[in-house]
């Protein structure tokens, strides 16, 4: 396989993760296409890249980046080379990255038989099981009836968790603690499913109290390659949505980081696994630990292990997709010892959310808006700068802010110093809360659980 230079990509996508696409194609000397709604019109990623095209007119504010045909359409007039879908939307949609080939055009990510593979949770505990790799005892394949949830139930005992077979982001997933839980469970984690990803495919696991939820960075080239970024803590959750995300967890042992890495490897190594994927672990109180899914893509927190390893992960998916091998100067990494990890990362997801009404999205025009600054912060936003308008149409993120510091300590008081930094208003957010969270004894330990 020859490696070939991109001239042009479309980030099928929005804000946030558009734009750092969009930063990453530019330093790449690549030229960046936007697609947008009518309600994005006025969205800075529509800004941020060289060329934009409204989609989905007439259709839903999510459904306008869903119309995979009509993205391609516009790919193909716009002469795009290849197609980032961030996370989120198309991102693990199987159908989309074949459509993408087909067309001609490079789909960034892992081939579409290894999103089926490991992009639906119950293919990927197959996958797991065949790798020799633990996993949280569940049902081999999704849940038809309320009589095989029922049984299930019955042999393995509550609590359960019903988790969407496709997707990510905590949508889809409901904990039952008894029969009426998890009759009523089911229906909504379909509907919400099927919203989500237009797949209502759910499935049930048992529901492990207070884990840890650990996870390692994967990376594997064209031609056979694959490495691993370490791992990430991602315990504190909201509604099974992660809130805020460190590198490297401070929970593992050594072995036990050696095993996670390893098991994922093992993992990705199964289907020859190509581009950014995260593997992602549940660790209980007795040290025991368990596969739960894989992520076939770019993941929001990626920035922590960007700041702790000093890579680019998203440039590095763009060449590997050109077909560039790990080892070559332009990604440089000739082997897994060439990874090594410097200090400690903390990343916050700001929020338009009201922490003082159960979290509920705001929205409106930032009268003021003044993020924070200096040595140790990086700063990734969508829609973030005054006059800007937040809408009730998308994911409440603003802004997410990473923290690095030599020691865990020191990232936890430069995040604090960041959060102090930040003026919002015009609409409520999350930052009192955040502010707790990074200053809570417990945190600066390492020792909160999901």
């Amino acid at each position: 396989m020859g490696a070939r230079k991109f001239r042009k990509i479309m980030a099928a996508n929005r804000g946030e993760i558009a734009i750092r696409i969009f930063r990453a194609c530019t330093e790449l000397g690549i030229s960046t296409v936007a697609i947008y709604s009518d309600e994005d019109k006025l969205s800075l990623h529509r800004y941020k890249a060289d060329e934009a095209y409204l989609v989905g007119q007439g259709k839903s504010p999510i459904d306008a980046y869903l119309g995979y045909e009509e993205i391609i359409s516009i790919a193909k007039k716009a002469d795009v080379d290849a197609i980032h879908p961030g996370y989120g939307f198309l991102s693990e949609n199987a159908d989309f990255a074949e459509a993408c080939e087909r067309a001609g055009i490079a789909f960034i990510g892992p081939k579409a038989e290894m999103q089926r593979a490991l992009g639906d949770k119950v293919s990927a505990r197959k996958v797991a099981v065949a790798a020799g790799v633990p996993v949280v005892p569940g049902t081999e394949d999704p849940i038809e009836t309320e009589e095989a949830a029922l049984k299930f139930a019955k042999e393995n005992g509550y609590p359960i968790i019903i988790k969407a077979a496709a997707g990510g982001g905590g949508r889809g997933m409901r904990v039952a603690r008894n029969k009426k839980e998890l009759l009523e469970g089911l229906v909504a984690a379909r509907s919400e499913a099927k919203a989500a990803f237009g797949n209502a495919a759910v499935f049930l696991e048992r529901y492990i109290e207070n884990p840890k939820h650990i996870e390692v960075q994967v990376m594997g080239d064209q031609h056979g390659n694959l490495v691993h970024f370490y791992d990430r803590d991602c315990s504190i959750q909201r509604r099974h949505q992660k809130v805020v995300e460190f590198a490297p967890s401070l929970c593992l042992t050594r072995n036990q980081r050696e095993e996670l890495c390893t098991a994922a490897l093992k993992i990705a190594g199964q289907v020859r696994y190509e581009n950014a994927g995260t593997v992602e672990f549940l660790l209980d109180g007795d040290g025991n630990w368990f596969f739960i899914e894989m992520n076939p893509r770019i993941q929001v927190e990626h920035t922590v292990t960007e700041m702790i390893t000093g890579r680019n992960l998203v440039q590095a998916q763009i060449l590997v997709s050109e077909g560039k091998k790990l080892s070559d100067p332009e990604i440089n990494i000739s082997n897994q010892a060439a990874i090594d990890m410097r200090g400690y990362a903390i990343q916050c997801r700001i929020t338009t959310e009201d922490p003082m009404n159960n979290f509920a999205p705001d929205f409106g025009t930032l009268t003021t808006y003044r993020s924070a600054a200096g040595f140790g912060v990086r700063l990734d936003a969508g829609n973030a700068f005054t006059g800007s308008k937040i809408t009730p149409h998308y994911d409440s993120l603003l802004v997410k802010v990473t923290a690095w510091g030599l020691t865990f300590e020191n990232a936890a008081h430069v995040m604090n110093r960041s959060l102090q930094e930040f003026r919002v208003r015009g609409v409520k957010t999350n930052i009192p809360f955040l502010e707790n969270v990074v200053t809570h004894p417990v945190f600066l330990k390492g020792k909160c659980r999901s």
